[in-house]
């Protein structure tokens, strides 16, 4: 074997053996959490900064809930493969003047197969009536996204 199709066969193998924690975890995309709920980020600048829309999945049991804006950002994944992100979304709510609010703050990760997956701490927030009604205003949870192919 000559030197340059040595030199192909190195390089070829070394492309193949790229880490996953090499490859780049980018939020852009359809994901589905596991509880069934999607998200759109549509729009992901430079800055890190994105848009999108979330819509609850059946274990929200909650027809009114319409599909809603989420805005957000991430870290600059030119230093971070994996990064961290946080993304608000205000509920659009039909027919309905009850206010909420969640937000997500978590990490994108690349599994050894190279599947992304989105984990997340989430804290909801529903307008209380008076202080006295505050104690049960506020729900905390996790969610884990995979992206939708």
């Amino acid at each position: 074997m000559g030197s340059s199709a040595l030199t192909l066969v190195l390089a070829l193998a070394l492309v193949a053996c790229v880490t996953p924690a090499e490859r780049k975890c980018l939020l852009s995309g359809s994901w589905r959490s596991d509880s069934g709920c999607r998200m759109v980020v549509s729009v992901l600048s430079k800055d890190g900064s994105f848009s999108g829309s979330y819509l609850p999945g059946p274990v929200a049991d909650n027809s009114e809930i319409l599909t809603s804006p989420l805005k957000g950002s991430q870290q600059d994944t030119g230093q971070i493969s994996q990064p961290i992100f946080s993304f608000t979304v205000h509920w659009q709510l039909q027919d309905s003047d009850t206010a909420q609010t969640t937000v997500f703050l978590g990490q994108c990760y690349v599994g050894t197969n190279g599947e992304e997956t989105l984990h997340a701490l989430w804290l909801l927030r529903e307008a209380a009536d008076n202080p006295a009604e505050d104690w049960k205003a506020t729900r905390i949870g996790t969610s884990v996204f995979t992206r939708i192919k």
